[in-house]
């Protein structure tokens, strides 16, 4: 039998977080390990009791979400959790921070009971929870403050060294946007070995999903906010 997804709640709204609560709790195959009221306190018990998966709320007293996850999953971590926010903010300054700070993905609070728990086993999987459409409008939005600057020039050389050329074309691919079965057609190849290609690249760059890969992608300047 498979082990059940261990989640953390951190919401500091009462309300909220004991919804949360009640809809994962009736869930089969997830166990909600713990509960946080504030982002400090989250981070504590995620070090504590290591869940597969943090759902996080961006807003929060003493410490925020971006930071808890920063702290939980960010550059440096070398155990990092996977992480959920979930945000009354559309693809907005909050969820963008949140994301380089190390987020798998994200939700809106007013997301559909059955979508929350689908993004939770999602997330779980080793997946990221945005879709190519929710991609392309992160980096429609934030494409300036993705722009490389000087000192991203040795990581962008060094991914350069990592991949091959197809592999290269292929983050490109991913970085505008597009889904697997699109990524494909482009390059006249099944969906099967473009997923291949994608999990080569993340294991390469050591990258935990594609929202990652796609922020080192414009980071870098392997591909252009301009087009």
């Amino acid at each position: 039998m498979t082990e059940p997804i261990r989640v953390l709640i951190c919401e500091d709204q009462e309300l909220v977080r004991t919804g949360y609560v009640t809809i994962f709790s009736a869930q089969p195959d997830i166990v909600v390990v713990g509960e946080a009221a504030d982002g400090r306190a989250a981070v504590e018990a995620a070090r504590r009791l290591r869940p597969d998966v943090i759902v996080m709320d961006v807003r929060m007293p003493v410490l925020d979400g971006i930071e808890a996850t920063r702290q939980l999953t960010g550059p440096g971590v070398e155990t990092p959790v996977k992480v959920l926010v979930v945000t009354t903010f559309n693809v907005d300054e909050y969820v963008y921070e949140a994301l380089r700070a190390g987020a798998s993905g994200f939700l809106l609070k007013d997301t559909p009971p059955a979508r929350l728990v689908d993004g939770v086993r999602t997330i779980a999987r080793g997946d990221s929870l945005l879709d190519p459409a929710v991609t392309r409008n992160l980096i429609g939005h934030f494409a300036e403050r993705l722009r490389p600057t000087d000192t991203s020039r040795p990581e962008r050389e060094a991914v350069v060294r990592a991949l091959t050329p197809r592999e290269l074309e292929v983050l490109e691919h991913l970085a505008a946007g597009l889904s697997n079965a699109e990524i494909a057609a482009e390059l006249v190849i099944s969906t099967e070995t473009v997923k291949t290609y994608v999990s080569r690249i993340l294991t390469k760059l050591d990258l935990r999903d594609r929202v990652q890969a796609v922020v080192l992608a414009y980071r870098t300047g392997l591909v252009s906010n301009t087009g």
